[in-house]
């Protein structure tokens, strides 16, 4: 079975030690994206919504590093420091996925790995060359 890991270019995320993602035969999964910078930096201090905004960015980043795209997400995990946002998320999740929509778990956490990160979204999906689209 192919295992194939997953960059990008810049990673963000190289000086924490972790891999963006990884390939496993069709299935990608992606580690958690939250609202960094290219620099590893979280941007938009207490601002929600450009967080959540930077976080899917660099979810489709990364997917699209592995081959696939938001389209093809078929899992979503999404880590809130504060669950008075929920109906923003099932709003995003309009804007970023199309029906049929992925599966989703939503959890409120005491913190993430950084005080000022508002948001972490990590997503399973299928490779582009192993959708059949209907």
């Amino acid at each position: 079975m192919l295992v194939q890991h997953v960059t990008t270019e810049p990673d963000p995320y190289k000086p924490f030690r972790l891999s963006q993602g990884y390939r496993v035969g069709d299935l990608l999964f992606i580690s958690g994206q939250a609202a960094i910078d290219d620099e590893g930096r979280i941007v938009a201090l207490g601002d929600f919504d450009a967080q959540a905004k930077r976080a899917f960015a660099n979810l489709e980043r990364a997917l699209n590093g592995g081959g696939s795209s938001l389209r093809n997400v078929v899992k979503v995990t999404i880590f809130l420091t504060d669950m008075s946002n929920f109906d923003r998320i099932v709003e995003l999740r309009g804007r970023y996925f199309s029906p049929p929509y992925p599966a989703d778990t939503i959890v409120e956490v005491r913190s993430l790995y950084s005080k000022d990160a508002l948001i972490e979204i990590e997503a399973i999906a299928v490779v582009d060359d192993a959708v059949e689209r209907r």
